[in-house]
């Protein structure tokens, strides 16, 4: 199954993270399938490759909470059923 998720990376203790794509059974930090966005928790600021994620969900990727949350911030599953 392939899962959207967060990617660790940045200095300890200023940590930002990166929305990649990947099976389900790689590690965190392992190699991802596709390279999705970016976000930093410390400004609370977001980047997404919109056509992309929107591309993964419809092939059944599952985000995991975190992801959701900031996919829902950014209105994806809007325009998810949009399309």
């Amino acid at each position: 199954m392939i899962k959207l998720r967060l990617k660790r990376f940045g200095k300890k203790f200023e940590a930002s993270y990166r929305i990649v794509a990947t099976t389900s059974t790689s590690r965190r930090d392992g190699r991802p399938l596709e390279e999705l966005g970016f976000y930093n928790p410390r400004t609370d600021e977001f980047n997404l490759d919109t056509p992309a994620v929107i591309r993964r969900l419809q092939q059944g990727a599952q985000p995991t909470r975190t992801v959701r949350r900031i996919l829902e911030k950014a209105n994806i599953f809007e325009q998810l059923g949009a399309s």
